[in-house]
């Protein structure tokens, strides 16, 4: 019985000293070695000026460590294309090109996703604080916006994943509008 006890205690310390050691630093590690994938995704936008959310669902894909594409399928086709610091976006047989670099509001909200999904702790950092709240299995990561000028647009982002897994994503804007996408992998990794 005392052999048991000792065990039991031994193993909830154990336990205890793992969930001890989840903090931003073993997250990002545990982002980084996910090798990408695809991933269908529902992104419900509300917006103060309509009576309801907007939807729109499609299809994600993640090559490591920087490329994104967006395929929004209903209500309209789109495709969106992040591929290092170049933003394409495809609608109605239109289509605009954007280099990232030379747009640095831009580029910290898209880092915000491909940090994240890249585990590219300074990426975050150089543009938002940081907060981790949960365990390995069930996390979630807020971004607060570094600077005024970038906070004027968005007031915070919220990741939530399991694992090395993204699931969701919670934009707040300074309007109060806000989005949500939720992310489900379709490969499973």
């Amino acid at each position: 019985m005392k052999n048991l006890l000792t065990a039991g205690l031994f193993l909830a310390l154990l336990g205890q000293s793992a969930w001890a050691a989840f903090d931003v630093g073993s997250l990002m590690a545990d982002l980084a070695r996910h090798p990408g994938g695809k991933a269908k995704f529902v992104e419900t936008r509300f917006l103060a000026v309509l009576d309801k959310p907007l939807k729109a669902t499609g299809e994600m894909t993640y090559i490591a460590p920087d490329r994104l594409e967006k395929r929004t399928l209903t209500p309209k086709p789109e495709l969106m294309i992040l591929d290092k610091d170049l933003l394409t976006l495809e609608r109605d047989k239109q289509k605009l090109s954007i280099n990232l670099a030379s747009q640095p509001q831009a580029l910290a909200f898209v880092d915000s996703i491909r940090g994240t999904l890249a585990g590219n702790r300074a990426a975050l950092e150089r543009n938002y604080l940081l907060h981790l709240a949960g365990t390995p299995d069930k996390w979630v990561l807020t971004m607060l916006p570094r600077e005024q000028q970038m906070a004027s647009f968005v007031l915070r982002i919220v990741v939530s994943g399991s694992g090395n897994q993204m699931r969701s994503i919670e934009y707040l804007q300074a309007d109060g509008d806000r989005s949500l996408l939720t992310i489900e992998p379709v490969d499973g990794r």
